[in-house]
C-alpha cells in the first residue's frame, strides 16, 4: 500500500518540531513568501482554538497553513489572513500541526506572546472588512509612490 504522507507529516507524527519557509500570499501580512519561516509542532486537538494557525491537508492533497476561524461539531473552518472566504468543514484527521512560532528577519516570535494573540484576534474580527482595508492601503501606497516620484 502506498504511503501518501509527506516527510513533514511523518516528522510531526513522530513528535518533532519542524521549521519551514512559507510560500504564497494567503497568509499575508503575517507571512511574507520566501522571507518568513513557520515553526510547527504536532497538533493536539483539545488545545486548538479560534485564531490558531494550523497546517492541514486539503482533500486535493495540498498542505496549507491557515488560521482557525471556527470549530463546530462538523469540523474546523479555516481562513487565510489575506482571504475573506471561509474553508471547511475540515476533519480532525486533515490537521497535521499547529504554529508554535514564526521567524521574521531572524527574530523568533512565539504565538503565545500576548501582543501576537491580540493581533490575531483583531485580524479575525476584521475578516469581513479585509478587502476594503487592503484596497484602501494599496491606494494610499500608490498615492505616496506618485508623490515621491514627483519629488525626485
Amino acid at each position: 500500500m502506498k504511503n501518501d504522507k509527506t516527510d513533514i507529516e511523518e516528522l510531526l507524527e513522530q513528535g518533532n518540531t519542524i521549521q519551514i519557509h512559507t510560500q504564497g500570499y494567503s497568509m499575508y501580512p503575517m507571512f511574507i513568501s520566501g522571507r518568513d519561516e513557520a515553526v510547527i509542532k504536532q497538533a493536539v486537538f483539545a488545545d486548538l482554538k479560534r485564531g490558531d494557525v494550523v497546517l492541514y491537508r486539503r482533500k486535493s492533497g495540498i498542505l496549507v497553513l491557515h488560521r482557525i476561524w471556527k470549530h463546530k461539531s462538523d469540523g474546523f473552518y479555516m481562513v487565510g489572513d489575506n482571504q475573506t472566504e471561509i474553508e471547511g468543514p475540515l476533519e480532525d484527521s486533515q490537521i497535521k500541526g499547529v504554529l508554535l512560532a514564526f521567524i521574521r528577519n531572524g527574530k523568533y516570535i512565539e504565538t503565545t506572546q500576548p501582543f501576537y494573540r491580540m493581533l490575531s484576534r483583531f485580524w479575525l474580527f476584521l475578516r469581513p472588512f479585509r478587502n476594503p482595508i487592503m484596497k484602501t492601503a494599496a491606494g494610499i501606497k500608490k498615492v505616496v509612490q506618485k508623490i515621491r516620484r514627483k519629488e525626485r
